[in-house]
């Protein structure tokens, strides 16, 4: 690997000159940098021949066919631009995976998350204009606070003076810090929208170079943007050369997709989410935001206890959610930054060109995959079901894949079945090890491996259907969730066999209600999976003491007082808090865990929104934008339909969110020509009780809604006049 002395990598950087800059870690814990060679390469679909360019024919009928290396950057630069019209090329980008691909190399291979150099940052910052959030545009405009904390070290770097020169010395002190402590991963929360962006701003504000990378290196920013689940979130992409740059607000949101347990995203929630601060949020200093600047003056203590809190938390997310990616940083030539804002099936694609490069095998090109049958996913009940238990088949798919034992037609050497065999095995190793290691450190980092080798064979599936994936194979995923619906329907047969009552199944899980089995799931399951083919094992995954069947996908379970939640129907990131919280009520009674009637409550709210007592808070919507709001001006302006209310509150807002953020809302009374939703949303923070109050018929009606659809449980029949609430 050419390292120093073995040493584990830590940093990376390719330089416009093609130099690969790498840095080490060393047996003390410290940092060492050197400079290696680099020869970049690409993929070709016919011999070109240039100055400067080696070519070689490869083995094999797929597309590209040929790989073409370069001498320097500079050359290859040359190279593709002379060859992209005229000839298919494929490169690979960034080049960092370039230069690990070619020697099989990983970062962070021999480190232990513990070792990890990890850098927690945070500012605080303030407006001239009193209750205006602070914007890094305007002059007067400010930092007051840079926060660093880097392992047991925290550095407060505060504003000497509210002027131009205290907040350039302040950057240069920020500068300074940064490169002593030398981090292998700096961490924060919305890092990339706001504290990197702000600080970028007055750094050049000031002619302070953004000195934060490591070689003596500036940072580098551009527009991009994420999609998570259905949304896109943009933001100023920050690259900091030899580091990486973890944003635990995207990771947060990341999570989510398979949670969707959270209902909001900023620092102080999440924190009390993860268990980092208690839900009695006691011992952790708040400052509102409008209140900043008047603590940095008037209270400092409390304004840098406040910043503290802040890093603890951070740290605190990171904590919990990056050892994932940084697991996958060590299993694919990735850097840190990369794993953590790629998607899978990119990663799961440089397993099998780091394979084909090295045999000096054609790869093929990117397929379209036609759309295909899912999984078997049914709600078999509705209402409220004691003595649950949850039985899964672990990791179906890859299961029938290895059982199946077929490589995707796109793969003639074979490397598909035959990897995904290899990496679970490894998952069985960590998997045990997590339960068996000598030391709590050990389990620890044990657990997160096992998590990142589970993910990444449940991927090698979701590869297999994934339009462009050049190594996919659109009819072998066909196949495989076929045999994963006969199987799963196969297992419902078994059960009810032996008097379950069938609630929910979803893909390779299946809910059931039993007397007979419930405190011996264990003889239940034994019986079952009989039925089972080689190399497939069922799991007894859960005991609940009730479940509450809505629809499919969407359900709540009970277990010791514990209320869990499943399907956006029951937990919408976007619905009012008064109807959250009704929700909760309802759930609550519903599944034992409360007495209390949610009745009670109904009536409550009809009264306090209809006296307008009700705080406006309560009521509001909040919605995350999934378009910038100058890209929907000018789509309302071209025609486009429909109008979003949220889109139209952002429009009213100075500054104006950006795409990805998060707006909070109301809506006002009906006035001439303004009926709908859109016409009538308000800005949370504009609300005035006189002038702009909320339109009472509006959230009343709301209620109806809300009896509508969940009254039967309760054994109301709602009216949308007025409402008999007797059980």
């Amino acid at each position: 690997m050419g390292n120093v002395n073995n040493a584990a990598l830590c940093g990376l950087w390719i330089d416009d000159a093609g130099k690969a800059h790498t840095c080490y870690a060393t047996a003390d814990g410290g940092r060492v940098e050197q400079v290696e060679e680099f020869k970049p390469f690409a993929w070709l679909g016919a011999e070109v021949s240039r100055d400067g360019i080696h070519v070689e024919r490869l083995k094999g009928d797929g597309a590209f066919n040929w790989l073409a290396h370069a001498d320097s950057l500079e050359a290859f630069g040359a190279f593709f631009k002379a060859v992209r019209e005229g000839t298919p090329i494929d490169v690979l980008r960034p080049y960092e995976s370039q230069w690990l691909l070619q020697r099989r190399a990983r970062l962070f291979a021999d480190v232990h998350f513990t070792g990890l150099r990890r850098c927690q940052l945070d500012i605080e910052t303030g407006a001239t204009e009193p209750g205006v959030f602070s914007d890094a545009r305007k002059p007067g405009d400010r930092i007051l606070a840079i926060g660093l904390q880097c392992g047991g070290r925290r550095e407060l770097l505060t504003l000497d003076e509210e002027t131009d020169a205290g907040e350039k010395q302040l950057l240069i002190a920020f500068n300074a810090v940064l490169r002593e402590l030398d981090p292998d991963v700096i961490e924060g929360h919305n890092i990339f929208k706001f504290d990197f962006d702000y600080l970028r701003q007055r750094s050049r504000r000031h002619k302070v170079a953004c000195a934060w990378g490591r070689f003596g290196q500036t940072a580098e920013f551009r527009n991009s943007r994420m999609k998570v689940a259905e949304r896109w979130i943009d933001f100023t992409r920050c690259d900091l050369p030899g580091r990486a740059v973890i944003d635990t607000y995207l990771l947060v949101q990341l999570y989510d997709v398979t949670a969707r347990e959270m209902t909001a995203y900023g620092l102080k929630d999440v924190a009390v989410y993860f268990g980092v601060t208690p839900e009695s949020r006691e011992g952790r200093t708040y400052i509102d935001g409008a209140e900043i600047q008047e603590a940095f003056r008037e209270n400092r203590g409390d304004f840098l206890a406040y910043l503290g809190d802040d890093l603890r938390e951070t740290k605190g997310v990171a904590d919990v959610l990056l050892p994932t990616y940084f697991e996958q940083a060590r299993a694919f030539p990735i850097q840190l930054q990369e794993a953590a804002l790629r998607g899978s099936a990119g990663k799961v694609d440089l397993l099998f060109l780091e394979e084909y490069y090295h045999a000096r095998a054609s790869c093929p090109s990117p397929l379209e995959i036609a759309p295909f049958e899912g999984g078997f996913t049914r709600s078999f009940q509705e209402g409220v079901f004691k003595r649950v238990l949850h039985f899964d088949v672990a990791s179906l798919y890859p299961s029938l894949l290895l059982q199946m034992d077929r490589n995707p037609k796109s793969d003639p050497l074979g490397v598909f079945i035959p990897l995904l065999r290899k990496l679970r095995d490894y998952r069985l190793k960590y998997k045990q090890l997590a339960k068996t290691a000598p030391t709590a450190a050990e389990r620890d980092e044990a657990q997160a491996r096992q998590i990142t080798f589970k993910i990444l064979i449940n991927s090698f599936y979701g590869y297999l259907g994934f339009s462009g994936a050049r190594f996919g194979d659109g009819e072998l995923a066909a196949e495989v969730t076929r045999r994963g619906r006969e199987l799963l329907q196969a297992l419902i047969v078994e059960f009810q066999k032996y008097g379950c009552v069938i609630l929910e199944a979803d893909t390779d899980g299946i809910y059931l209600s039993t007397a007979e089995y419930f405190e011996s799931p264990a003889e239940l399951l034994a019986k079952v999976q009989t039925i089972l083919p080689p190399g497939i094992e069922l799991e007894h995954d859960g005991t609940y003491d009730a479940m509450f069947c809505y629809k499919a996908k969407n359900y709540a379970l009970a277990a010791g007082g514990e209320i869990t939640l499943r399907g956006s129907a029951l937990r919408s990131r976007g619905i009012e808090p008064f109807l959250k919280r009704l929700g909760d009520h309802l759930i609550a009674y519903l599944l034992g865990t409360s007495t209390a009637s949610p009745v009670v409550e109904v009536e409550r709210l009809r009264q306090s929104i209809a006296n307008r007592e009700h705080p406006v808070a309560d009521l509001a919507k909040s919605e995350s934008l999934s378009q910038n709001p100058a890209a929907y001006e000018q789509w309302v302006a071209g025609g486009g339909k429909p109008r979003r209310a949220a889109a139209e509150v952002a429009l009213q807002m100075n500054p104006r969110p950006r795409m990805g953020e998060r707006v909070s809302y109301y809506v006002g009374p009906k006035a001439k020509g303004q009926t709908s939703d859109w016409q009538r949303a308000r800005p949370l923070a504009g609300y005035d009780a006189v002038n702009a109050p909320y339109a009472v018929d509006y959230y009343i009606v709301k209620i109806d809604d809300w009896l509508e659809r969940y009254g039967r449980f309760l054994g109301i029949q709602p009216h949308t006049e007025q409402q008999e609430l007797t059980l």
